[in-house]
């Protein structure tokens, strides 16, 4: 870099004052982020807890985080009925997180022996008022009650989401369970809700819908490029990791409607509108192109579509990309020669790209960005699409609770692979593949579905438009939850069924590079709850199956067997090597740290590029809903909830959803810092406190996703939906805003700095 006396010129000197900028911020974030992320006195009581006992009375198990999909790994320290502390494990054991781990991952227990636990399973009486009851008759109630609906409506009147929470191996039960014992194809998790965009966008371009990289990638990156990411908030461990690589003078490139932290570090941050990513990415793509700054070599040998792309984003030159998104044109010069320039660049986003009704191009725009550019297959270079869940990547991708896909994305539709299945599962399996999550809960409206089984998830708050899922939920004919807690769904259910958290279990979870790493039980299982596997083997045996697992390593082992991708990784050589990442065909395989290192997973053996065209939100703001509601994760917090507002140090720093509002905004509307706002979309309205910003655009607004009392999804729409993948558009909603006069603020906005969190 020049030093401040050799000042640079134009787009140089862009890049050069924002890094100067972003290296003077990194020195002290550490210090601040430890002061401001522990709730006070509380590493002290954590110490005085362990000092007050003798080491002999403590157990210390090494396991994987139950939080989002970064994949630390830690030791626990419990006195046999809580979890006292937690600290990363040895560095050669946590090779993800190294020596970190996040607020959540480090103090964010305390829901595991949670008053409000389920301990024992609750059925409804006559008079339609909740009773616990013993597992034999809430068993019997459940079977009765599926085996009616499937006697009077047939099979595919049965649905099941399965659960991004649980381990592998009960995933693959979940998905075994709706084939072979409900038999229907209409099971779904909550992929489809965030990134399965991401696998259909990737898919069709590069054959896996998966990260292509390892963590270290971010290492040996020159350049760091994401969009979409609010990072240190929804990944915090992975934005320690790209916040290092600025420290040691990588590049960082942020595209955002919002000026999140992570954007702090960036030598150039973009404020883009919502809604209009294939644009901007289009932009890029074709200055690239039109400069020859693409990588002629790698597009010749590697690629195929070249000219079909380059004819597609011919319309989106710098002006238009201005006009659309906001994007100046020395913005897009700047991001586009620095890819250029870089010798190894990764792509990161998250759900500010994939929540969209336009998602699977969103990502397919990236992935033409990504490979035009040579920036797959080679160290610091590739894809990453940070996932949310813990164990998303593997539960809710690579074991097939999936409509149209067996486990490690063996399509249903294949006779052959279809076959396969019917003949080790003993069952005949439907062709055609089965609802959607957020296409369940239309079909209940068509009576094409009248019974629900749903284990580990919360679509009451989690899907869009939640009117119509609370009305779909209330008239549902027969519905089971499975999960910790009396969730906000499990409120109208006929059965809720106690299971246990990652705590009290083993198996196996898949982070967001593809790494499948050990589960481990560190604490006992509370009252009489029972791990999600073992009540998927009572009620299967209940229904005429004859399943016998003695425990996860046998289930693994049955999976493996069918499921090439994971064909060498058993439960053995985990505990053994450590994480083993996907592909990993048998047991001489060591596993694939980094994906089309010699060619795509495609018939061709070629990146299939894919031409995108202009895409915008299905409802684009209008005269009377001028704003666009954006949505997203903070780092107090946790989706909806379960787990963090347990946490009495966590809900001191972020108890209730609030709204972002730029200034100028603010001041056109009268609303001032901490009053209370109302926002109305075409299908409801909610009150929550605002927080005026200069991090969010003028036209734009920004809300999270975390409680019941003012659920957020009460402003999203279930009809506006990915065309492939089927994914709501959680992050372009027409709004319009106005202040409450005579009403009581519902949040506390100086109670921590203002949160800051898209996923």
């Amino acid at each position: 870099m020049s030093s401040n006396n050799e000042r640079k010129e134009g787009v140089a000197g862009f890049m050069q004052r924002a890094k100067e900028q972003a290296n003077r911020n990194v020195e002290h974030f550490a210090e601040g982020m430890a002061a401001g992320s522990m709730p006070e006195g509380k590493l002290f009581d954590i110490a005085q807890q362990i000092s007050d006992k003798r080491l002999g009375e403590l157990t210390v198990d090494s396991t994987t985080c139950g939080y989002c999909a970064v994949g630390c790994r830690f030791d626990v320290y419990t006195d046999g009925e809580e979890v006292l502390a937690t600290r990363a494990a040895d560095p050669e054991e946590s090779p993800v997180n190294d020596i970190s781990t996040c607020v959540k991952g480090k103090f964010s227990y305390n829901f595991a022996n949670s008053d409000q636990r389920l301990t024992d399973p609750l059925v409804r009486d006559e008079n339609g008022e909740w009773r616990e009851a013993t597992w034999e008759e809430a068993l019997s109630r459940t079977v009765e009650g599926f085996r009616d609906i499937i006697d009077e409506y047939g099979n595919e009147a049965m649905s099941v989401i399965a659960s991004s929470k649980a381990t592998n191996e009960e995933n693959y039960l979940m998905g075994k369970f709706a084939r072979q014992v409900l038999g229907t194809n209409t099971v779904d998790n909550c992929n489809r809700l965030c990134h399965s965009s991401t696998v259909a966008g990737l898919a069709k371009t590069y054959g896996y819908g998966a990260a292509s990289i390892s963590v270290k990638d971010f290492e040996e990156a020159d350049l760091i490029f994401l969009t979409g990411s609010n990072t240190t908030e929804a990944h915090p461990v992975l934005g320690t990791r790209v916040k290092q690589h600025v420290k040691e003078g990588g590049d960082l490139i942020v595209f955002d409607p919002r000026e999140t932290q992570i954007a702090e570090y960036a030598d150039q941050y973009t404020s883009i509108r919502p809604g209009y990513d294939t644009v901007w990415v289009n932009g890029l793509t074709r200055y690239i192109i039109e400069n020859d700054l693409y990588d002629e070599e790698f597009v010749a040998e590697r690629t195929e579509g070249f000219e079909e792309v380059k004819e597609a984003v011919d319309e989106f030159t710098l002006d238009y990309v201005e006009e659309v998104t906001g994007a100046s044109p020395e913005e897009i010069v700047s991001a586009a020669e620095a890819i250029a320039e870089a010798d190894r660049t990764v792509f990161g986003w998250t759900l500010g790209i994939t929540e969209h009704s336009h998602g699977t191009d969103n990502v397919a725009s990236l992935a033409n960005l990504a490979a035009i550019t040579g920036n797959v297959g080679k160290p610091g270079t590739g894809v990453s699409p940070f996932r949310g869940q813990n164990n998303v990547q593997g539960g809710g991708g690579d074991m097939g609770p999936l409509p149209d896909n067996f486990p490690g994305y063996q399509k249903v539709a294949d006779d052959e692979i279809r076959a396969k299945f019917e003949e080790a599962w003993d069952c005949e399996i439907p062709a055609e593949r089965g609802y959607y999550t957020t296409e369940m809960f239309n079909a209940f409206d068509d009576g094409e579905l009248r019974g629900m089984f749903c284990i580990g998830e919360n679509p009451s708050l989690s899907e869009p438009g939640k009117k119509h899922a609370d009305e779909v939920l209330e008239e549902m004919e027969f519905l089971v939850v499975q999960d910790l807690f009396m969730n906000e769904t499990a409120k109208y259910a006929d059965v809720v069924l106690p299971a246990v958290s990652f705590l009290e279990k083993e198996g196996t979870f898949a982070n967001t590079d593809r790494r499948v790493q050990k589960v481990n039980q560190v604490l006992e299982k509370k009252g009489n709850a029972k791990a999600d596997w073992e009540i998927l083997q009572e009620l299967a045996n209940r229904m005429g199956r004859e399943w016998d697992y003695a425990d996860t390593n046998e289930i693994n082992e049955e999976m493996r067997s069918l499921t090439p991708i994971y064909g060498g990784i058993s439960h053995e050589r985990i505990e053994e090597e450590g994480g083993i990442q996907w592909p990993c065909w048998d047991e001489d395989h060591p596993g694939t740290e980094r994906l089309y290192t010699e060619e795509f997973n495609t018939e061709s053996g070629k990146a299939n590029l894919t031409p995108v065209g202009y895409a915008e939100p299905m409802a684009p703001q209008t005269e009377e809903l001028p704003l666009t509601l954006t949505t997203g994760r903070v780092l107090y917090q946790y989706h909806t909830g379960t787990m963090t507002h347990p946490e009495e140090g966590i809900m001191k720093y972020n108890d209730r959803d609030f709204v972002e509002i730029n200034p100028d905004t603010a001041a056109a509307y009268g609303i001032e810092n901490g009053d209370p706002v109302r926002i109305e979309s075409d299908k409801g309205e909610i009150v929550v406190t605002a927080q005026v910003t200069e991090r969010i655009g003028e036209d734009t607004v920004f809300a999270p996703i975390h409680f019941a009392e003012t659920a957020v999804n009460t402003l999203t729409d279930s009809e506006r939906l990915d065309p492939e993948a089927k994914t709501p558009e959680f992050k372009a909603t027409a709004v319009r805003i106005s202040p409450v006069e005579g009403q009581q603020s519902t949040s506390r906005p100086g109670s921590v700095e203002p949160a800051r969190g898209d996923d």
